[in-house]
């Protein structure tokens, strides 16, 4: 079995990847063929590689590949991790935003910062779909960069394996886990919508609600009603399932208010500063330096665990949306719990959501589906008309300001955009 990291120069999720393989003793046997364009990048992927399955503890060999499709030959699955533009496209999502008076905590999912990163990350995955579909046709595509619903939506145009995959779903449960005080392997639970802004729509443990339990904890803690997904939870009726700083980005509420900002302790550009201790973390290792790496159990290696020996999971996971949510647009992808077994990855239907949910996820899919139709139709204007309709950005700027920014973007990213949406604009 061949399973390909693209983008593996991404060196600490890289290893935390491994090192989840690693744990599977029905793996062994299996290549892991590494692809990064840096040929320095991808000299320390190998590296700390090697520290994790070397010495043929693991079984797990490890080849090294500048070229993609000579990478791609013959996968039967493939991880993608690629970020397009680093840090330097990163500082400027924020910098040019911030310049206008924008807010932005993350910035790779929904608003200004979404929108550019998804319009510079699709002529790359235009490129991994020709290669996938020239030599290894039957591999599934298990993609891990964000804007993860812009991607997948883009994606499934493309290729006909994909299933897009995020922690924020387990990691959030486990962190409700342990404020309700009951084990997370103990606790039940159903969450759907989209990535980044799913919903907890069920939670309990042996048939007893969790959410009172919830409620309580968060009365006895003023501490905890100072983030932004308690205080959406408190007022939504639903738990959502990513961190307040990406959520604070996704509602027209909070950024756009100093006084929201200090209450519920938001820092704007708070991603750069992570950013910056990525490359910080990827110098330590360039240097021999590697951080500790245990096993995180990431859904990507769940998933292949399963369909290679047959023991079928649940994860979460991000698929084109044909009637798994139904108050949610058709095709824009979504998130929901899936069955994985060795016939495949089985979303599971889950109807509609509690009207609320589903409005907040609507807008959301609105900005992205028209991110996608900006790309796929070659139609710059679809740029503008995604930021006008983003709620954090129409509730901070003018019209004007929104368009005017939208320029600023496209020039600043222009070498990455496709070439239909280079052109400036103003109405």
């Amino acid at each position: 079995m061949k399973i390909v990291f693209v983008g593996a120069g991404s060196v600490v999720f890289t290893q935390g990847l491994l090192a989840d393989l690693a744990s599977f003793p029905e793996l062994a046997g299996s290549e892991i063929a590494l692809h990064d364009i840096s040929t320095e990048r991808l000299a320390v992927a190998e590296a700390g590689a090697r520290r994790i399955t070397g010495g043929g503890r693991t079984g797990l060999t490890v080849t090294a590949h500048l070229d993609r499709r000579a990478a791609l030959d013959g996968a039967d699955f493939v991880i993608n991790m690629v970020q397009v533009g680093m840090l330097a496209a990163t500082v400027t999502d924020f910098a040019i935003p911030a310049s206008y008076g924008l807010r932005q905590t993350i910035g790779d999912t929904l608003g200004v910062g979404g929108i550019f990163r998804a319009l510079r990350t699709f002529p790359f995955l235009d490129e991994l779909a020709a290669d996938i579909t020239a030599v290894c046709p039957d591999a599934w595509l298990l993609n891990y960069t964000n804007p993860m619903a812009m991607n997948v939506t883009y994606l499934s145009r493309l290729l006909p394996r994909v299933v897009g995959l995020c922690h924020s779903v387990h990691w959030t449960m486990d962190g409700l886990a342990g404020l309700v005080g009951v084990p997370y392997d103990e606790v039940d639970y159903l969450c759907a919508g989209v990535n980044h802004q799913s919903w907890v729509l069920r939670f309990s443990h042996r048939g007893e609600d969790l959410y009172p339990r919830l409620d309580a904890a968060i009365e006895k803690d003023p501490e905890l009603r100072r983030r932004v997904r308690v205080d959406m939870y408190r007022r939504l009726g639903y738990y959502p399932t990513e961190s307040s700083e990406h959520s604070a980005e996704y509602v027209p509420w909070y950024l756009r208010h100093d006084g929201e900002v200090e209450r519920l302790r938001l820092k704007a550009g708070e991603y750069v500063q992570i950013s910056e201790e990525n490359v910080a973390s990827y110098e330590r290792a360039r240097a021999g330096d590697f951080d500790p790496v245990e096993a995180s159990m990431e859904y990507a290696p769940q998933i292949i665990h399963a369909m290679v020996t047959g023991r079928p999971r649940v994860v979460y996971g991000n698929l084109p949306n044909h009637g798994l949510i139904s108050n949610l647009p058709p095709g824009f992808a979504v998130e929901v719990p899936c069955l994985v077994d060795r016939l495949g990855v089985h979303p599971t239907a889950v109807g509609d959501l509690p009207p609320q949910c589903a409005a907040l996820n609507n807008a959301f899919a609105s900005v992205g589906d028209l991110t996608v139709r900006a790309a796929v139709e070659g139609r710059p204007d679809h740029i503008r008309h995604a930021a006008m309709l983003d709620p954090n950005t129409a509730a901070t700027l003018t019209l004007d300001q929104i368009w005017a920014l939208c320029d600023d973007m496209v020039r600043a990213h222009s070498d990455l955009l496709p070439e239909s949406l280079r052109e400036e604009m103003q109405p």
